[in-house]
């Protein structure tokens, strides 16, 4: 097996690829477990912190026609697309997110196509898919409204992947993730980083600005819920999805209020006291077309998985991130 992840250096490619050698196997063409021998992790700049003969490190633009043809060959069997232009750069460059977010796919799934081999594609896409006039708890199959230029990015992109599903070009699957939380690491420009940085930043003793309402719902999963979901969505059976390639993962409705609270009971109130609420009317409008509530019952009759409660997924992040130690004083 022969793996591309685009995205490769990031959070959830890195992690991805530390998972994929551990388990050291993925589902092949015909759903059977193959062992891995090679992993592309292709990202504007190199991946660190791998030193397995597996792991191919190649840095480029995914929007280079010439990089993709090299990087994604017919031996190659699985793609894992991750890499995007973030919500709020991608709102404030649109020229940027076009080019890397839905030229860069469509070029992607074309060499996929020349290839000939009908690889598992795993799209990863976004909640902001949906937008405008929501239900309280939205379905897989409610009209796409995006309002952001990432939603709307993000919606072509869930239809290239379902066409060329359906044309037997690959074998794809369009996997909606929730806001990913809580990320270890500096902000990024993503609308949703300060989801993570509310609770990040406290842990680690410095301030913290929250720019959205304690009421702003959210729709959250933890890093290792990502990756382990991402992994289930690549071996399932790719005729569950039926006629749409696109579904909603499972993740946990809370808000920001319920967030803070948990920061309370698991890190004390000392830690909460460093969460600054600053509105930003830029962040919030995009935040607040997100809905923040999802009827999952088609990934959960396919076995994906969530975290149970916010507790969990911060005390996930001291023990992952800090080795258990205590928050910083």
């Amino acid at each position: 097996m022969q793996v591309l992840i685009t995205g490769g250096a990031g959070l959830l490619g890195s992690r991805l690829a530390r998972k994929l050698l551990e388990l050291g196997t993925l589902a092949d063409a015909e759903g059977r477990q193959r062992p891995i021998s090679r992993i592309c992790l292709l990202d504007v700049v190199p991946a660190a912190g791998f030193s397995d003969p597996r792991i191919d490190i190649v840095t480029g633009d995914i929007s280079d026609q010439e990089t993709i043809r090299k990087v994604l060959t017919p031996e190659t069997q699985s793609i894992f697309h991750l890499a995007a232009i973030v919500s709020g750069q991608a709102e404030a460059e649109f020229d940027l997110g076009m080019r890397i977010n839905f030229d860069a796919t469509r070029l992607i799934l074309e060499q996929a196509r020349k290839n000939g081999n009908r690889p598992r594609v795993v799209f990863t896409s976004s909640v902001a898919v949906f937008g405008g006039d929501l239900p309280a708890v939205v379905p897989d199959t409610h009209v796409l409204t995006p309002q952001s230029s990432y939603g709307a990015q993000k919606v072509m992109g869930e239809l290239l992947v379902n066409d060329y599903s359906r044309k037997n070009f690959i074998d794809g699957r369009a996997l909606r993730m929730p806001t990913v939380c809580v990320r270890p690491g500096a902000p990024n420009k993503a609308a949703s980083s300060f989801a993570s940085g509310i609770i990040r930043e406290p842990l680690n003793g410095q301030e913290a600005v929250c720019p959205v309402a304690p009421e702003t719902p959210m729709w959250l999963l933890s890093p290792g819920y990502a990756i382990e979901g991402l992994i289930h969505g690549h071996d399932v059976d790719g005729s569950l999805f039926g006629s749409s390639r696109a579904l909603s993962l499972p993740g946990l409705a809370t808000n920001v209020k319920e967030m803070v609270d948990a920061l309370e009971r698991v890190a004390g109130a000392d830690v909460v006291k460093r969460i600054k609420w600053q509105p930003d009317p830029a962040i919030i409008r995009i935040v607040n077309s997100w809905p923040g509530n999802f009827d999952t019952a088609r990934a959960n009759a396919m076995g994906f998985k969530h975290d149970r409660n916010f507790d969990e997924v911060i005390r996930a992040y001291l023990s992952d991130e800090l080795e258990g130690r205590k928050p910083a004083a």
